[in-house]
């Protein structure tokens, strides 16, 4: 099976390795180019960092406030988040269930908003408005702009060209704004698109893909691990 490996650099190649190891046959065209910024934070005064992505927690690698933040608390939003934040170096860190909505639930369980403020390691779009979540429960909530996404202006050469000879099986989307880059680079090739499976880790992602033909499959939880299970099931099935 040949699948369009459609996130950022350097996630799309460990994507990539890992459908490899599957016995698939990935084709790379990041959609989204992430630049990352060097804003003021205010540690001091934090009770914990929030990280909703692993692009934040790149971005905090990259700054001279590094250490200092690595004494904090640190809710991640998934495993994949988390397990990054353990290899950095946090020394406590809280699994969410995946999605920042239920991040968002999760800390207004269990953390206090008066013991201090939580910064959000936030890029410049997001698809979920966590601080607005949050300062309906009292919480002081900051969120620095550390990266953002400079979204792709076509797909590379060997997506055009798998795509017009029609050898490519599936495209993966993982987030909302690479599906809907994804809708608005290939408005002209519905024909292209119309045997293809899309397999998208939220519902939230295949909205934006609708009415292409896409065979759309969404996983069962917001996780990679859920998606690969996906594409497994449907390879074995085709």
């Amino acid at each position: 099976m040949h699948l369009l490996v459609t996130r950022p650099q350097p996630d799309a190649a460990a994507q990539a390795q890992l459908l490899k190891e599957r016995g698939y046959a990935p084709i790379l065209s990041p959609l989204l180019e992430i630049e990352f910024l060097r804003p003021p934070m205010d540690l001091y005064r934090a009770q914990a960092l929030i990280a909703t992505s692993r692009n934040g927690l790149r971005a905090l690698d990259r700054l001279t406030q590094r250490t200092v933040a690595l004494r904090l608390p640190l809710l991640a939003v998934g495993a994949g988040t988390a397990s990054m934040a353990h290899e950095m170096g946090f020394e406590e860190v809280t699994e969410g269930p995946g999605t920042g909505e239920e991040l968002a639930e999760l800390i207004v369980e269990r953390l206090d908003p008066f013991r201090g403020t939580l910064i959000h390691l936030a890029g410049e779009t997001l698809a979920f408005d966590l601080k607005l979540a949050l300062e309906r429960h009292d919480f002081d909530i900051q969120a620095p702009v550390l990266y953002r996404s400079v979204p792709a202006k076509s797909l590379t050469a060997e997506a055009v060209d798998a795509l017009r000879h029609h050898t490519l099986d599936g495209v993966i989307l993982m987030s909302p704004r690479t599906a809907q880059i994804f809708a608005r680079l290939n408005r002209n090739n519905a024909a292209d698109l119309a045997s293809l499976y899309c397999f998208c880790l939220s519902q939230a992602v295949a909205t934006n893909v609708e009415g292409f033909g896409l065979k759309l499959r969404v996983a069962a939880e917001p996780s990679q691990e859920e998606l690969l299970a996906l594409i497994a099931a449907e390879a074995a099935s085709s």
